[in-house]
């Protein structure tokens, strides 16, 4: 019998522990008694827990009475994952993770991990809103910015809230074998591996910086003119310098070449359009600039992991 633990605290996700505990709960019907998994609520706090939604849970023990070992650690995410720190709970995580076989995050609970010292060297992951900022955090990790979960060594740690189902369900397959974790899926009504990454939730292109430089007013135009032809000749007349001087600007000011920042910005738009709009692919290549379906297409599939008609499908 294998133990799965999650330790919670105030204001935690309760979508990022409820879905994964379920995966292991539905697992368990499909299991001989001695193959289930043994699972239980450690939580920082006595008495109840406040999820960040209202909701009180019961926490099986207290983090003082907890000191063996599991076979898998978990962290929920939530705004008390990337707003506090929780000292006592980082202390009783390093040596909890000492004893156990692997441990993991769900969504933000990456922070937590990361706050404890748990995260440096590894490959990471995280949801897609807060990837930039745990990597600031965290230097020494590796912050994967797409995988719906990522998995090194005995560290396994998932993306945005429903991400944890697809992390429970991995577990699942390598513990027990594809079947049961196709099985579990069914009862969930949730697929075992989903098309393209995070990068299909998330913009590709920040937001333009508000104040007004040469290098905003050129990402302004191109956003207003998509449909139109750009190099980064043209792009530089516009800001009125060279070529080679406003790409090295370009790239010290937005972190990408002007180039990327075309693509991306075209793919953001193309996006809009295929969720809100039901425009033929050849309109939506058209209006997003990119000539030509084939050129779309292949972008797409490149940058999301999936083609314009399967990301309509799966947003409109």
């Amino acid at each position: 019998m294998k133990t799965v633990a999650m330790v919670l605290f105030p204001d935690f996700l309760l979508l990022d522990m409820a879905g994964p505990m379920e995966v292991f709960s539905i697992a368990n019907r499909y299991l001989e008694p001695g193959d289930r998994y043994q699972l239980s609520m450690i939580g920082t706090e006595h008495g109840l827990l406040r999820a960040s939604n209202g909701v009180s849970v019961q926490a099986d023990m207290h983090i003082d009475q907890a000191c063996e070992g599991y076979d898998l650690l978990l962290v929920p995410g939530g705004p008390g994952a990337y707003n506090e720190k929780h000292p006592p709970l980082l202390d009783w995580l390093r040596g909890a993770v000492s004893r156990s076989a692997g441990y993991g995050s769900i969504c933000t609970g990456a922070f937590i991990l990361g706050h404890a010292g748990l995260l440096d060297g590894y490959r990471v992951t995280t949801h897609w809103h807060y990837t930039e900022r745990l990597i600031r955090a965290f230097p020494e990790a590796t912050v994967k910015t797409d995988q719906i979960y990522v998995e090194d060594r005995n560290l396994i740690s998932s993306g945005g809230v429903t991400a944890g189902i697809d992390l429970a369900l991995a577990v699942v397959a390598q513990d027990h074998g594809k079947k049961i974790a196709q099985d579990v899926a069914k009862v969930l009504l949730v697929v075992m591996k989903r098309q393209g990454g995070q990068a299909q939730f998330s913009p590709l292109m920040a937001a333009v910086a508000p104040q007004e430089t040469p290098v905003t007013r050129v990402q302004n135009h191109v956003l207003e003119h998509l449909d139109e032809a750009f190099s980064v000749e043209r792009m530089a007349s516009l800001a009125n310098m060279s070529a080679r001087h406003f790409a090295r600007v370009f790239a010290r000011e937005v972190n990408i070449t002007p180039m990327e920042f075309l693509q991306s910005a075209r793919i953001d738009c193309a996006r809009s359009l295929l969720e809100t709009s039901d425009l033929p692919l050849k309109t939506v290549a058209y209006k997003s600039g990119f000539g030509s379906v084939r050129h779309m297409r292949f972008l797409f599939s490149e940058k999301l992991g999936l083609t314009p008609a399967q990301y309509r499908e799966q947003f409109s």
